[in-house]
């Protein structure tokens, strides 16, 4: 049951959350009302003031955790706006709270987000305070988050392969080895991600790859595809030298972890899990 409840949680809201420009996570409320098994807007609308009102108390603002944005949609042969939010991780969350107990998704919802507010007072933390699976949790987000801004600096450099232009800063970190060679070498598993399977420092060493990959597309306004992978080789390259020069373990030296990352999530989701239906 427990199994279930955390699947269940995460296709449903992991399906649903958005990732701006900014390398922020949010969600659409007329998206999380139908996820939330809402049928009526008005319904759904009452939650969010309750919950609006919650943010308040709490935080003595709305903004930024809700924020209105008007959509046009076509009504017949015309079009028209209507209302919906952009929600932060915490704004769902009281959501989910104020949400209707009655519905077996809302118990989904507080879990998840309970996970994803966990998370989130791990990366405000200070750094040096962490354990060693809460760095990796935390370089984790860091990297995902510097990974999706790589990813748009590639496509407006015009890289079209992002199989082929992530290996090659691979190849340059890892002295020559691809992505699959690295999940070789790591004993993963098939479509498991091998950023999954990395200790802090190891992550560490690829968020910095990059940052500076992306800022060097931007800086040297790279425009074709074959110098957009050049570069993301040469920048691996060189943090590797710097980690060299520094006297640092190569980073397909350093040990993998027991547990990925989504397994510590796991074991957090079924711990909070394991309450919710214990207090049912």
């Amino acid at each position: 049951m427990i199994n279930n409840l955390i699947n269940n949680t995460e296709n449903i809201f992991e399906s649903i959350r958005h990732i701006d420009e900014d390398g922020k996570e949010y969600w659409n409320a007329r998206e999380l009302q139908q996820a939330l098994q809402y049928k009526e807007w008005r319904n759904f609308n009452l939650t969010i003031e309750k919950a609006k009102t919650t943010c308040y108390r709490a935080r003595g603002q709305v903004e930024p955790d809700f924020v209105e944005v008007n959509k046009i949609v076509n009504a017949g042969i015309s079009t028209k706006k209507i209302l919906d939010y952009k929600l932060s991780r915490y704004a769902c969350y009281i959501i989910a709270q104020n949400g209707d107990t009655n519905k077996d998704v809302i118990a989904l919802a507080q879990t998840y987000f309970a996970i994803k507010t966990r998370i989130q007072e791990i990366i405000e933390k200070d750094y040096d305070e962490l354990t060693e699976d809460e760095k990796r949790i935390y370089n984790r987000e860091m990297s995902r988050r510097h990974n999706n801004r790589l990813n748009k600096a590639a496509r407006e450099a015009g890289v079209k392969r992002m199989d082929v232009f992530y290996n090659a800063g691979y190849k340059g970190l890892y002295n020559g080895e691809t992505a699959d060679d690295i999940a070789k070498r790591k004993g993963i598993r098939y479509r498991e991600e091998i950023l999954d399977y990395m200790g802090s420092e190891e992550l560490a060493a690829n968020i910095f790859m990059s940052a500076q990959t992306e800022a060097k597309l931007k800086r040297e306004k790279v425009d074709n595809e074959y110098t957009a992978n050049s570069v993301h080789y040469e920048v691996g390259k060189k943090v590797r030298k710097t980690i060299k020069d520094l006297g640092g373990t190569m980073p397909e030296d350093l040990p993998t972890p027991d547990k990925s990352i989504k397994q510590l999530k796991k074991d957090m989701k079924i711990s909070n899990t394991k309450s919710l239906i214990e207090n049912k």
